[in-house]
């Protein structure tokens, strides 16, 4: 990030100086995209993430145009959305589909008004330095998609990926690349849980992370941590103040958007999932005073 960027993001923070609260539409995945936005709005939530594919299953019978006066006639602000894409950030076979799909999705997101799109360093194969070095050209590219829709791009690392698993690399690769609309998020299962450690958050300039998925970590041994080991805040092990305070001192006031697979709240009425995680989220953040 430039001095002059990393400048305005500290100013629009400093304005604001706290975080809300947020919901990823893969938490209520079962209800579909207009069942869990209408039980969220119920339950108070103002700040929704959309998912790609709640998306596309709507679109089956319904328009892009409806899509949109679903959250906005619930007063619900959008602002995130993903696309899971294999290869996007690295040279691989899946690359060229993935680049098409990822037009397709900054056309989508971004008529429906939404200001960012991440997409997760999802590979599958083995990676090399090589990889590496190609891997910020990639960025830049997909960058450069993203820019022509008015859109921040955001990598998420995944601590199962063999590529880009961690803050380090993310930010590393991210700045290597250099993209005005490319930038880094953050997701505190994948942090917490991965090779990621605590004083790697002290490598954040001053108001470059962009989006955060908010989550607590099971008390299970680390080797046996998956998807279901993903818990609302406040009903884990993961030190959440500590991490919520530095990210505040980093200059973060952005959204914390709680993303889950456990399947009684994936199937479960998005009304009372959205009740229990706002109402325990909340404890978490007051607590660490962002709220």
């Amino acid at each position: 990030m430039t001095g002059a960027i990393a400048g305005v993001a500290a100013s629009a923070v400093a304005a604001t100086g706290k975080m809300t609260l947020c919901m990823h539409q893969g938490t209520s995945r079962a209800a579909g995209y207009r069942k869990s936005l209408e039980g969220w709005a119920k339950a108070g939530i103002k700040n929704v993430e959309l998912s790609d594919a709640l998306l596309d299953d709507f679109l089956k019978t319904d328009t892009l145009a409806a899509a949109g006066r679903v959250f906005k006639d619930l007063g619900l602000s959008a602002v995130s959305s993903q696309a899971v894409l294999p290869d996007l950030w690295i040279p691989g076979p899946a690359r060229a589909a993935s680049l098409e799909t990822w037009k397709k999705r900054c056309e989508q997101f971004s008529s429906l008004g939404l200001p960012r799109l991440y997409c997760p360093s999802v590979t599958t194969r083995k990676v090399t330095p090589d990889d590496y070095k190609a891997t910020p050209g990639c960025i830049h590219e997909s960058g450069e998609i993203a820019k022509q829709y008015n859109l921040t791009t955001m990598i998420e690392f995944t601590r199962t990926s063999t590529h880009l698993a961690t803050l380090t690399s993310a930010l590393k690769m991210i700045r290597e690349a250099g993209h005005p609309n490319v930038r880094p998020m953050m997701d505190f299962f994948h942090f917490w849980s991965g090779l990621s450690k605590f004083e790697d958050l002290d490598l954040f300039h001053p108001g470059e992370l962009a989006h955060a998925h908010f989550q607590d970590v099971a008390d299970v041994p680390r080797e046996l941590y998956d998807n279901s080991s993903r818990l609302i805040p406040g009903d884990g092990i993961s030190p959440l103040f500590r991490i919520l305070r530095k990210l505040a001192e980093k200059g973060y006031a952005g959204s914390l958007s709680v993303e889950l697979f456990l399947p009684e709240l994936q199937n479960g009425d998005p009304y009372e999932t959205a009740r229990q995680i706002r109402e325990k989220s909340e404890v978490v953040l007051r607590k660490a005073k962002v709220l």
